[in-house]
């Protein structure tokens, strides 16, 4: 294994490394859901609460394969946070992540406008968005590597062109395209199953793993 995978080893899910700082955080998260599904009870429109659980529940299974990665090449997962965390929850996924994720749909969301027909540079504004965040999210991913707080070890995935190119498609652009597709889904039933079909991938690929295999990621 590489030295950054036996680094995030050490201490996963190791609750005497919470700090106190995850509290308030936690509690803007709560906050910022709360504010949602009351906005939501009073005009119906789920839409905000949907694009912040979809796109945690993408990366929630992103986070999964990865960590299956790691344990089946017993050598490292394409992205691991060896670095200084409240909780580190998987070799690649930390609580200071899983708070971003699932404030980050919001923060999509509103930033629709709320014409269905609004284009920016030519292109509807629900791709020009999806393109621009993936990108800035990769472009902070990038920040984090040289900072040495998020490891990449494999050659196909870094800073190279094509490593970019592949982080912004399978690490980011696919999260807003299932947020597209939930909000864009005209019944509640569909939006609905939709949304536990996303959760429910990783969910049994985790229950496979540490409940069946023994596996540790």
């Amino acid at each position: 294994m590489t030295e950054a995978t036996v680094q995030a080893l050490n201490g996963l899910r190791d609750f005497s490394m919470i700090k106190w700082y995850i509290i308030p955080l936690l509690l803007i998260v709560f906050y910022i859901y709360v504010k949602e599904i009351k906005l939501a009870r009073s005009n119906g429109n789920w839409n905000a609460v949907l694009a912040g659980l979809t796109l945690f529940g993408v990366d929630f299974f992103n986070e999964t394969w990865n960590g299956w990665v790691m344990h089946l090449t017993q050598r490292s997962a394409f992205w691991t946070t060896p670095g200084d965390t409240a909780l580190r929850v998987m070799v690649g996924w930390n609580i200071e992540i899983i708070f971003m994720f699932l404030i980050g749909g919001i923060v999509y969301y509103h930033t629709l406008s709320e014409s269905t027909t609004e284009k920016i540079l030519g292109m509807p504004e629900k791709w020009f968005w999806a393109i621009g965040y993936s990108a800035f999210a990769v472009f902070v991913e990038c920040i984090l590597n040289m900072g040495g707080h998020l490891v990449w070890e494999y050659p196909f995935w870094n800073r190279s062109f094509q490593g970019v190119w592949l982080i912004f498609f399978f690490g980011y652009f696919h999260f807003y395209c299932a947020t597209i597709l939930v909000i864009s889904l005209k019944s509640m039933k569909n939006k609905i199953i939709t949304l536990l079909t996303i959760y429910a991938v990783p969910t049994v690929m985790n229950i496979l793993a540490f409940g069946f295999f023994g596996w540790n990621y």
